[in-house]
């Protein structure tokens, strides 16, 4: 199942990507989206980062897919954020897995704008791997994902 987000933070590129990529921010996310224990890593690599978020969360999800996953989910989101191209925008490869469950979203994310305003999108392949309901569940982690960027968003523009 495709998804695809976009917002608009209130700051220049270098502002939302020293944001994004800030330990102590992506901690803070993690408390303020109920996050009952977490653990963030940012390296460089390069001109880039790497962003590993581990998170247990509270399955905020349909009691059939709980059925599955039990009341919680444990998810492991990996950002590997490129240097900035020749205009300043910014792109990572983005993967986030529900562990010891057949589902995932693979994709991208951009940092597009100027000086004043940027766009961040995401684009992204939510595939659950399991005959019969998968489908019926992708929808439900596309949702969760959603959400999650959407929380991410709102916090982090009340940080710029």
């Amino acid at each position: 199942m495709k998804i695809q987000q976009s917002y608009s933070y209130p700051a220049g590129i270098d502002a939302v990507d020293a944001l994004i990529t800030d330990k102590a921010f992506r901690s803070e996310a993690c408390e303020q989206q109920g996050s009952l224990d977490y653990d963030v890593s940012v390296e460089s690599d390069g001109d880039g980062h790497v962003v590993t978020i581990k998170r247990t969360m509270p399955a905020q999800m349909p009691e059939f897919v709980k059925k599955i996953t039990g009341d919680t989910v444990k998810v492991v989101q990996t950002e590997n954020w490129g240097p900035a191209d020749s205009s300043g925008n910014r792109a990572a490869d983005v993967k986030v897995e529900i562990v010891g469950q057949p589902a995932q979203m693979k994709g991208t994310a951009t940092l597009t704008g100027g000086l004043e305003a940027t766009e961040f999108t995401v684009d992204g392949d939510v595939k659950v791997s399991l005959p019969i309901i998968g489908r019926k569940i992708e929808p439900e982690v596309a949702k969760a994902i959603k959400a999650a960027l959407d929380a991410d968003v709102a916090y982090g523009t009340t940080k710029l």
